[in-house]
């Protein structure tokens, strides 16, 4: 038999590749692009997620805390008066209308309802329509745990059938919710004093100070509860959307998104997985931290880490909200627009698109003339980080900066205009309001 020559070889060679380039396109035409199929499918996961997931928080919130006996209240077998649909409204909890039969909405619609009774909040829960907490049942109806979501301070609602309840808005800061409020319902909060060193009535007076729309996850940390001047160290809930393109997430910069998902999801969802972060090894920024292992933190159960690419995939997706037509003038924003382009030097920082900076956005206290209390709080040098501005008329409530030490935009802008010198009139501060909320 005769060797091929090397011209056939190729030949056959080439044949064989455009035959298997043909069967991969046949089979990328049938079963979609692999990349958009994924992306797809950790988008779902990821909302699925950030709305339902406990990662296992029940075993914290349930187990130990007993929060749910203090909703049932002691006429559905659990402590106190209980919590009603009206009482976790007023606390700022929301509820999905979307979750609720057509029966339910047309009894509430007809007053046959009764939001005063604890007995109602149950079986909102059971209909999984509170958003960021799941209810656990037992075969007879009774509330044997709960756990909290990533939506419980991350998402709120549009008030489309009525104020707390209405369709979801993932991403946005509840600036209503109440955290301490919520968690001093607890009638244990043994395992909270045990980790801080104070007395129950020392706690709860803590958690009481932080108000609506406020949270202090470094006190779990660092144990300073309290800025020098004597008031809350609670600083205020943060939007999740508009996050692609962010280098780092906090009001100081902690680390990436994905890096403050895993150490909230484990450290102050008290979820059961990993984290590890050395920096919290520092015995004297985070005594409380050291103390306890959280710097190498690992669970028997493994029920975050595997959640975190998903996650952070769906909280990246999530678009900051463009504004309401007619809710700012065109105009006076069209003039504000180049002066936060030009005379404000707003821009130099918060530079448009990702209105922060690419790369690493992050100033001192006296860069931006503030004190440097919170700042010192993080795990490096002392530094705030430059916040995005994108979708900033959905979380005016509360004020503005970390811990709303600037009531509106006014005062915010008034701050920089002295600090910086920039001269300018009370017409252009009004101007640059304008188009600040028209982002």
């Amino acid at each position: 038999m005769k060797p091929r020559k090397p011209a056939m070889i190729v030949l056959i060679v080439v044949g064989i590749t455009f035959v298997m380039m043909g069967l991969a396109t046949q089979v990328l035409s049938q079963d979609g692009d692999p990349v958009q199929d994924n992306a797809m499918r950790m988008l779902e996961e990821g909302r699925q997620i950030f709305r339902f997931d406990t990662f296992g928080d029940e075993v914290f919130w349930g187990d130990t805390l007993q929060l749910h006996t203090a909703i049932a209240g002691e006429a559905n077998g659990g402590v106190g008066p209980g919590v009603s649909p009206n009482t976790a409204l007023s606390v700022g909890l929301k509820v999905d209308m979307n979750a609720l039969p057509a029966d339910l909405v047309e009894q509430v619609q007809a007053g046959e309802v009764d939001l005063d009774d604890p007995a109602t909040t149950l079986a909102l829960l059971q209909l999984n329509s509170v958003v960021g907490v799941t209810g656990f049942f037992d075969d007879s109806g009774a509330l044997t745990s709960m756990g909290i979501q990533c939506a419980l301070c991350h998402s709120t609602v549009d008030d489309a059938f009525a104020p707390g309840i209405g369709n979801r808005l993932d991403g946005w800061a509840n600036r209503d919710l109440n955290v301490g409020a919520i968690v001093n319902l607890s009638p244990d909060l043994s395992a909270v004093t045990d980790l801080l060193g104070v007395d129950d009535a020392t706690l709860r007076t803590v958690l009481e100070s932080w108000g609506p729309g406020k949270f202090d996850a470094e006190v779990f940390m660092d144990g300073r509860a309290l800025r020098p001047d004597g008031g809350s160290a609670a600083t205020l809930l943060p939007p999740a959307f508009g996050l692609a393109g962010a280098s780092l997430h906090t009001w100081t910069g902690w680390g990436s998104v994905t890096h403050w998902n895993a150490f909230v999801a484990n450290l102050e969802m008290h979820g059961q997985g990993t984290f590890y972060d050395p920096r919290l090894n520092d015995p004297e920024q985070f005594p409380i931290a050291a103390a306890n292992g959280f710097f190498d933190l690992r669970s028997e159960n493994y029920l975050i880490t595997s959640r975190l690419a998903a996650l952070h995939f769906y909280q990246l997706a999530i678009p900051a909200p463009t504004p309401p037509e007619g809710s700012f003038d065109a105009d006076a924003a069209a003039r504000g627009e180049e002066l936060f382009n030009g005379k404000a030097q707003c821009a130099t920082c918060h530079v448009p698109p990702l209105f922060m900076e690419p790369g690493w956005p992050m100033h001192t206290a006296e860069e931006i003339g503030i004190d440097d209390f919170q700042a010192s709080r993080g795990p490096e040098d002392i530094y705030y980080r430059t916040a995005p501005l994108a979708g900033l008329w959905t979380h005016t409530t509360g004020g503005f900066y970390h811990d709303g030490r600037f009531p509106t935009l006014l005062d915010v802008i008034g701050h920089y205009n002295v600090h910086f010198g920039l001269g300018l009139t009370r017409e252009e501060m009004d101007d640059l309001a304008a188009y600040l909320m028209s982002i």
